[in-house]
Formats: structure tokens, C-alpha cells, sequence
């Protein structure tokens, strides 16, 4: 392989504008919703049930069937295949078969000539119900062991026996809510038949594979008959990995039967009340520690609430036990993760997939101990984080050979002293007796990889023209976060050519098959690596040919600056594309990867389930009004390790983005259901996300310019999902806030989110303990 004299401007560790930045601004960049239909194309509408938990006893569609417009009515009954979708397990209907197991689950589906028609024939759908008793609360739950999988253990070592033995021991029990995706471009979907059983699919998602094979199943058909596309969606947080498949299988199914296109889009309010959340979290802990903080045993359940059927509880569920040690050596411990059933939507990925709720755990055992000691939640860290060369093996057998966190640490420090920033605030405190503030840092070890090592795989596919332009196509979507600008970075940075040559297209399962969810935080690493095999080999066979040109060795041939040179002679890209045809050398190469050295053992749960960790941390701080229980994030510096960034602008718009819906889900992001079970906060009036006035007035953030220890593409690290664990420092502030009222002697009682009520009943509860009556 040739190398290159030197890289390009629009090249890999360069801060580039989005590829669709315009589009965005502009309104021009085209979503499903944008798309010109065709010819007859009908609209979708689907009613849902009132009910948590209700026997059907019948439908009745007839009014529905003759109501102005509506060309089909489906049920269960009408699904041509088989009436599941789950992601990993089995029985997950999308329209409920007899029994409805939460209120908001999709019942029938209607298509119409007009949406307004649609919409209206929905409500002549007559459903008759035998109401059954439904389990709300995620607690009632636990104690009576209903869960969607199996339970999952990880152990090491004598717990019972070290937790006897240990000189300071604490238990308790803390929880933390779900958490809507609100994504800008809700779920929508366009189903259009094809010849015979053929079916091409539109789908906002982040995993085309999934939504081709819950639409085959749906029909009984062979894969190879569905074909899913999705250039671009506005925005997915991981709710639109498994539940954009029910969407695309509803319009699909009715464009079945109906032989025409079917977009089926759902409103914000059917949105929010029909798909699934973040998992909310019951932790109870029992840790045993010595006189220095140091952790000696740790009994930790982590019990997460999987809603009404398994989706990908089991993996989230799985994360959190694999990050509910964060950075911290736990010598002997016990995690036990219990997926628990309720009657409510099924949860489902959500950024950090599980990682925010383990590591929360940890962290409010890490500040109970440093309040019982005394001493400072900074000191309790350094007492047990992970050492290098000892201390390093984690509770699931990985080795962690890549260690910076005291690095990172230490460049948090350096950008604002924090020993200075703490005084600042206690003597602040020492004279304001209504508003508190807090300060607290927030240290993050996230592992990059899926947990089932099959997923971490990519595919590309990559033609170069004659005219020297770049065809560029990956298994990755694109949800906003700048996949598709990071992976041309990496083709024009191979072939050494600007930016604007190379045209990335739509995600389809037409062009490269089997790809896995775009999720993880593993997009750039595993399609970029993909896309540069690809553009490696098709540059390879190109330098043969530039040799042959001039005569000289391919060693001496180089790419640069859009011309291939050897010596002092030169001739451009484009040339050498023609000349390359000319030869009848092919142009077009299809680029694999699967990331190496992972492993993981479902039956034992332990492994090398990450290639890497990304690192980061965070100081907050915050203010707050203890008559009120009102909150404001004053300040956030952040330090973040992004590896050698493939692009800082959108890195760094990443960590900012994660940071501020990480907030969002810590303080003011409240799911309420009633006693029936029915979600009361579906929509922005009543689901309160974080807006500008709530982002900290002075947010500074770092890069950690530091290459990757692994050879990832460019040594280049994650950035999606790491960052949104830092947000934990503005929750560990508020409880930091409230905790100096008692001169930090005693831990805040506060579950998360840390809304309004909760800080203030904290705030009381702090206030009955120092006076003796609670």
C-alpha cells in the first residue's frame, strides 16, 4: 500500500461542518416525511389500548372498514406471517393478539386515501375488553420476581464472608427513572410493494437489517425480497433500534394488503404513549469498605424494569452490571441484575444502553461512604480506582490495560483548580442560609464494543467513477451525530482528495447486507474501518497502474493533495480513475471489518466484551434553592477523551449534546403513569426536556488529544455514548448541595431525576435528620 506526502485539509483529524449542515439550516435536507410519495400512496393510523392489562374479547372493524377513504383495517388475525418482531427473543407482537400487557399498545392499524381520514377511522374501531389486574411499580415487581429473561450474575470472591469482616459497612436503596427519546423526527416509516413479494421499505432506523428481517418475518417471505433505506434520521438516541421495526412492519403489513405505498407516521403523543423509554432502576447495595474508603466487598442488585416483553432488556441490563464498577477496583463483589415485567411499553435502548444506570449506582455508594467517613468523595475515588499493572482485572474478567483516568483527572484539575473551586462554594454557603451550592466531579470508564461480540462487524461498499468522484455506501446511519461526514473523512483522507468528491448514499440492505444497529458508540470505529479497507484496496489497484504509468515502483507512487505523484511528475485523480478504467482495472470493492481480540461468555457472564474504554470527566456546579427545591447548573468543565478525534467539531458537539440530555434525564425528565397505567407525560407540555436557559452559563469542554492505545480507525476513540455519564456530576451536586446543610456529614436522600419536588423533599428530609425527628 502507498502512502501519502501529507494530509489534506478536508482529511481525518480536521473540524469539518456536517455533510448535511446546510440541508439542516436550510430545511432542505429531505426526511421520510419529506419524501414525495407515489402515485396512490395511502396514510396510516393506529389505535392504541386504554388499558394496562386487558383480554381482547373482540374487535369489531366494520364502521372503520366503511368509512370514508379507508382502503383496510388490520388486526392481528390479517398479518400474513408471523405476528413477532422481537429483537432477541420471541412472542413481541405488533398488533396485540388477545392480549393487551400495556396501555398504549398498538391494537389495529387502519390505511386511508388522506391522513385525516385515517386518523378518523381509527376511532370507529370498536374494541371490547376484560380488564385484568396489572403490576405498575417496579419495586411490587422484584419482590414477587416477574421478569422478561433470566437473571444475570456476576460474582468474585468470599462476599458474605468479606462484608462480615469489613471494618465500615452501608446498605441502602436508591432509584432512577426512564426517559423519553423525544427524537426531533418522530417514528414514520413508507412501505411500497414491489413486483410480486417484493417490498421496498423506508424506515427512520437505526438498524435497516433488523426492520428487513421483522418485515420478511411479518410476511413470510425471504429477506431477499425486503429491501430497507434510510438516508438520514432526525435524531434516534437508540429508540429506533429495535422499536422502529414495529412501525415499518405495521405499513408494511397494510401495504400488503393493500398493494399500494403506506406511510404510517405517528403523531408525538401516540410516539411517546405506544414506544419504549430508557430503563428506570431499582439498585439496593450492601458494601462493605475500610477506615480509607478503599471498597473491600460490594453486594449490588440492579433491577431494571424490561415493561411487557423482553425487547433488549437482557443486553441493557447486562451493560449496567458491566459498568456498575465505572472506574473503581471492586475486589469482591456480587451483581445481580434482575429484568423485571411490568404492565407498561416496553423499554429499549437508550444512549449509554444501560452504562448511566450502573454507573450511577456505583456513584451513590462512592458518595454514602465518603458522607460516613468524613472525607472527601474525590479521596474515596483515588482509594479505589483501577490500578495499572494490579488492581486492573474488572468483576467480568477484562483486563484493563488502558488506564488514563488519573490523567484525565488530573487535566480536570489543571483547567479549574478544583481544591480553590471547592472553597469558593463552602464559603459561599457558610453566609447564604436559602441557596446552597454543590460542586462535584464525575469520572467515566465506558467500553466501546457490543456485548454480543457478533454485532461488531461492518460492511462498505465504494466505487470510484472516471470522473474522479466517490461513490460511498455503509452499513452506519446517520441520525445527526456526523457518521456519514466522519466516514468520508476517512475516503478522502485514503485517496488523498477533497471532501466534496466523495458522495456518501443512503443506508440500504440492497447495497451492504447483515450490517449491525448503528449503536454502541460504534459507528465510526467499525464502518470506518470498513469504508477504509475498501478504498485501500480499490487505491492499491490504482497505484499498479499509476506505477506502470510512470514507470516507477509502486512504493514510489504517492497520493496527495488530489494528484498522484512519482518523483516530480504528477497527474490527477481524476485522470488516473480513466486511466485505471482504460485498463480494465476494477474500481469498485467492497471493504469488511470485524473488531478483534472480544469475547464474552453468556453462560458464565465474563469476558472481553470491549476492545477499549473511552474516558472523560466532569465538575459541576449548582445551585440550589432549599425553600423551593429549584435548581441551576452554574458551571461544568469537562475533559474528555476522544482518542486522535477523527473530526473535533462534531466531537466536541457530541459531548455537549450527551452532557445536556444526560441533565435532562437526572433532573427534570419525570415519567408519570396513573393508577391504571397510563403515561400522563406524553408530549412537551407535560415532559419537561432540558432548554437553553437549563444548559450550565459557562459549559467548557476538552479534548484529551491522545491517541488511542488500540488501532482504531485513525486512533480515534467513541464519542456517542461516553459523554452522557458526565451529566452524573450535576446530580451528584445537587445531593452535594443539599448534603451542606448538614456540613456534609450526612448523604442526601435523593433518587433521580432530581426534580423540583424530589430536591425539596430531600432538602426537608435533610432538615428532620439534623433535628432528630426523621
Amino acid at each position: 500500500m502507498s502512502t501519502s506526502l501529507n494530509r489534506i485539509a478536508t482529511g481525518v483529524h480536521t473540524s469539518l461542518s456536517h455533510e448535511s449542515a446546510n440541508g439542516h439550516v436550510t430545511g432542505s435536507a429531505i426526511y421520510l416525511d419529506d419524501m414525495p410519495l407515489p402515485s396512490g400512496a395511502l396514510h396510516a393510523a393506529v389505535l392504541l389500548s386504554p388499558h394496562a392489562h386487558a383480554r381482547i374479547k373482540s374487535i369489531d372493524v366494520t364502521k372503520a372498514e366503511k368509512a370514508p377513504g379507508v382502503i383496510a383495517v388490520v388486526t392481528a388475525q390479517d398479518i400474513p406471517g408471523h405476528n413477532d418482531i422481537g429483537p432477541i427473543g420471541k412472542n413481541e407482537p405488533i398488533l396485540a393478539p388477545g392480549l393487551v400487557e400495556y396501555a398504549g399498545q398498538i391494537v389495529a392499524a387502519v390505511a386511508a386515501r388522506t391522513l385525516d381520514q385515517a386518523r378518523a377511522a381509527v376511532k370507529l374501531i370498536e374494541v371490547e375488553y376484560e380488564v385484568l389486574p396489572a403490576i405498575l411499580d417496579l419495586a411490587e415487581a422484584v419482590e414477587n420476581k416477574l421478569l422478561v429473561a433470566n437473571e444475570i450474575h456476576i460474582e468474585r470472591g468470599a462476599v458474605d464472608d468479606t462484608l462480615a469482616a469489613a471494618t465500615h459497612r452501608l446498605n441502602g436503596e436508591a432509584r432512577c427513572g426512564g426517559q423519553d427519546h423525544f427524537y426531533l423526527e418522530g417514528q414514520i416509516a413508507i412501505a411500497v410493494p414491489g413486483e410480486g413479494i417484493d417490498m421496498q421499505v423506508y424506515s427512520s432506523t437505526q438498524h435497516p437489517t433488523e426492520v428487513q428481517h421483522g418485515v420478511a418475518h411479518l410476511l413470510g417471505v425471504p429477506y431477499s425480497q425486503i429491501t430497507c433505506e434510510v438516508r438520514r434520521m432526525g435524531g434516534a438516541f437508540g429508540g429506533k433500534e429495535s422499536q422502529a421495526t414495529i412501525i415499518a412492519g405495521i405499513a408494511a403489513v397494510l401495504a400488503h394488503h393493500c398493494r399500494k405505498p403506506v406511510k404510517l407516521r405517528l403523531p408525538r403523543d401516540v410516539d411517546m404513549l405506544a414506544t419504549g423509554k430508557r430503563h428506570d432502576f431499582l439498585f439496593r447495595y450492601d458494601v462493605g469498605f475500610d477506615g480509607e474508603g478503599r471498597i473491600l466487598a460490594l453486594d449490588l442488585l440492579l433491577a431494571a424494569n424490561g415493561g411487557s416483553v423482553m425487547d433488549l432488556t437482557p443486553p441493557v441490563l447486562s451493560r449496567a452490571l458491566c459498568h456498575a464498577d465505572n472506574c473503581y477496583y471492586l475486589p469482591v463483589v456480587r451483581l445481580h441484575g434482575m429484568p423485571c415485567k411490568t404492565n407498561t411499553v416496553s423499554n429499549t435502548a437508550f444512549r449509554g444502553f444501560g452504562g448511566p444506570q450502573g454507573m450511577l449506582a456505583i456513584e451513590n455508594v462512592i458518595d454514602e461512604i465518603a458522607r460516613h467517613l468524613g472525607v472527601g468523595v474525590d479521596e474515596v475515588r483515588r482509594s479505589n480506582f483501577y490500578g495499572v499493572g494490579e488492581r486492573d482485572v474488572t468483576p467480568y474478567g477484562q483486563v484493563v490495560h488502558d488506564n488514563i483516568i488519573a490523567e484525565v483527572m488530573a487535566e480536570l484539575d489543571a483547567a479549574k483548580n478544583l481544591a480553590d473551586w471547592r472553597a469558593d462554594i463552602d464559603a459561599f454557603n457558610e453566609t447564604s442560609p436559602v441557596i446552597k451550592k454543590g460542586l462535584a466531579t464525575m469520572p467515566i470508564k465506558f467500553g466501546i464494543s457490543f456485548n454480543k461480540p457478533e454485532l461488531n462487524q461492518a460492511g462498505s461498499l465504494i466505487h470510484v467513477y472516471v470522473d474522479g468522484s466517490v461513490h460511498l455506501n455503509h452499513g452506519g446511519t446517520e441520525m445527526g451525530q456526523g457518521l456519514y461526514t466522519k466516514v468520508a473523512q476517512v475516503v478522502a483522507e485514503t485517496f488523498q482528495i477533497d471532501l466534496d468528491m466523495v458522495r456518501v448514499t443512503a443506508t440500504s440492505t440492497g447495497k451492504v447486507p447483515n450490517t449491525s444497529p448503528t449503536a454502541a458508540s460504534s459507528g465510526s470505529d467499525l464502518n470506518g474501518m470498513a469504508a477504509l479497507n475498501a478504498a485501500t484496496i480499490i487505491k492499491e489497484r490504482m497505484t499498479k497502474v499509476a506505477a506502470k504509468h510512470f514507470d516507477v515502483p509502486a512504493k514510489d507512487i504517492v497520493f496527495a493533495d488530489n494528484r498522484i505523484h512519482a518523483g516530480n511528475r504528477s497527474i490527477s485523480f481524476k485522470e488516473l480513475a480513466e486511466m485505471s478504467w482504460q485498463q480494465r482495472e476494477q474500481l469498485s470493492a467492497a471493504g469488511y471489518y470485524k473488531t478483534p481480540g472480544i469475547s464474552w461468555d453468556f453462560k458464565t457472564n465474563s469476558g472481553t466484551p470491549f476492545y477499549y474504554y473511552a474516558y472523560g470527566a466532569a465538575a459541576s456546579e449548582v445551585a440550589v434553592d432549599m425553600l423551593t427545591g429549584e435548581t441551576r447548573v452554574l458551571r461544568t468543565e469537562i475533559v474528555h477523551d476522544a482518542g486522535k478525534s477523527l473530526n473535533p467539531a462534531i466531537d466536541l458537539g457530541q459531548i455537549e449534546g450527551a452532557f445536556v440530555q444526560g441533565m435532562g434525564w437526572l433532573t427534570c425528565e419525570e415519567l408519570v403513569w396513573d393508577k391504571e397505567g397510563r403515561l400522563r407525560t406524553h408530549g412537551p407540555s407535560t415532559y419537561k426536556i432540558p432548554g437553553s436557559r437549563d444548559v450550565p452559563k459557562v459549559l467548557n469542554v476538552r479534548l484529551l488529544d491522545q491517541p488511542n492505545r488500540k488501532p482504531t480507525i485513525f486512533r480515534s476513540k467513541a464519542i456517542g455514548e461516553p459523554p452522557f455519564m458526565l451529566a452524573i456530576s450535576v446530580w451528584l451536586a445537587i445531593r452535594d448541595a443539599i448534603s451542606s446543610l448538614s456540613g456534609h456529614r450526612l448523604a442526601a436522600r435523593l433518587d433521580a431525576p432530581a426534580t423540583n419536588e424530589k430536591v425539596l423533599a430531600a432538602a426537608e428530609d435533610m432538615k428532620a435528620r439534623l433535628a432528630g425527628t426523621a
